[in-house]
C-alpha cells in the first residue's frame, strides 16, 4: 500500500488547506518532507509580507525554476532525476483534487460542507 503524508496549510486569510501527499517509495523521512515543505512555504510568505504583492503566477514559475535547478544539482542522469521530478510533481499535484478547503476563504466547490 502507498505511504501518504497529510499536510495542513493555512493561508494568509485564515483558510486551511488539508492535504493527503503520495509519497514516492523511497521517501527516507516523511517528517523531514513536512518540514521542508513548512520551511518553504514559510519563505514564500515572508518574502510575500516583505515585499508586497506577488502575482500567484510569479511565484509558481519561481517554484519551477527553483525544482529545475534543484533536479540538476542531483548528481545522476538529467533523465533520470527530471523523469523523478515530473513523477512527484504530477503525484502532489494530484492531491490537489482531493484536498479540503475550510475557513473564511474556502470555495464554494471544494468539497467541504
Amino acid at each position: 500500500m502507498a505511504r501518504t503524508l497529510p499536510y495542513t496549510a493555512r493561508t494568509q486569510s485564515g483558510e486551511t488547506l488539508d492535504f493527503s501527499f503520495p509519497l514516492h517509495k523511497d521517501t527516507a523521512s516523511p517528517m523531514r518532507v513536512s518540514q521542508l515543505v513548512t520551511t518553504i512555504l514559510g519563505a514564500l510568505d515572508q518574502d510575500v509580507r516583505t515585499l508586497g504583492e506577488t502575482a500567484n503566477g510569479d511565484v509558481l514559475q519561481a517554484l519551477a525554476m527553483a525544482l529545475a535547478v534543484r533536479t540538476a544539482m542531483i548528481p545522476a542522469p538529467a533523465l533520470t532525476t527530471t523523469a523523478m521530478a515530473h513523477q512527484l510533481v504530477d503525484e502532489a499535484l494530484g492531491a490537489v483534487e482531493t484536498a479540503t478547503h475550510s475557513g473564511p476563504d474556502a470555495s464554494p466547490d471544494s468539497g467541504t460542507a
